[in-house]
């Protein structure tokens, strides 16, 4: 997925979060956005995910060469932030069944080889309402790296989780993703992984 910025600025009321940012996202390679706690950097990862309009300016994303309306965005990308919730009241198996349903996992991957890539075995038939945080932010994040999709966008991939979370973190990045154009917001330099290029949010504010 190629992804073009165009003059894209965001403001809620009178407040702008940032203004004028242009950037080209390559694709197939891993890009990060920099910035404190509260600059901007989830706004941005809402715009990227058509989730959210820019106040002003214009995406642009193409696929296979091919052009694709923002309505259609959401059918080639997978998302992982500590603000989209998992369906407590599914169990584990249930919760990987049911996102397969919208979304396939890549090339042999599959429910079984997800519980064991998460070491969930025990844990399988519990409800996700019964897991702790860093657990959940596990299965977000193996949810979103292992669908089958060419655009990946990870908001504070390792909130929550302890330093073996964050080692596990960054080999099932590498292990499962290729071809893939992904986008890591965090104001953690250990989330970015293989990043070729950064935007700092804080250089699109008005000053």
């Amino acid at each position: 997925m190629e992804v073009e910025l165009n003059q894209i600025s965001k403001r809620y009321a009178n407040d702008w979060i940032f203004k004028d940012l242009n950037f080209k996202f390559q694709a197939g390679k891993n890009y990060a956005v920099k910035g404190a706690n509260g600059s901007g950097k989830s706004t941005l990862m809402k715009i990227l995910s058509s989730n959210l309009s820019p106040s002003k300016g214009k995406i642009y994303f193409k696929y296979k060469g091919q052009n694709l309306a923002q309505h259609q965005v959401y059918k080639h990308l997978a998302y992982a932030a500590p603000y989209i919730d998992l369906i407590e009241e599914l169990n584990l198996k249930e919760a990987l069944e049911f996102h397969e349903k919208f979304k396939a996992f890549r090339n042999g991957v599959n429910v079984n080889s997800i519980i064991d890539a998460l070491n969930f075995k025990k844990a399988k038939s519990k409800h996700m309402q019964t897991f702790s945080s860093g657990m959940k932010q596990r299965v977000k994040l193996i949810l979103a790296i292992c669908s089958d999709v060419p655009f990946l966008l990870l908001d504070e991939p390792t909130s929550n989780l302890d330093q073996q979370g964050k080692n596990w973190y960054k080999n099932i990045l590498a292990k499962y993703v290729s071809n893939t154009t992904v986008i890591i917001a965090s104001n953690e330099e250990d989330d970015f992984v293989d990043c070729v290029q950064s935007i700092n949010i804080e250089d699109f504010k008005i000053k």
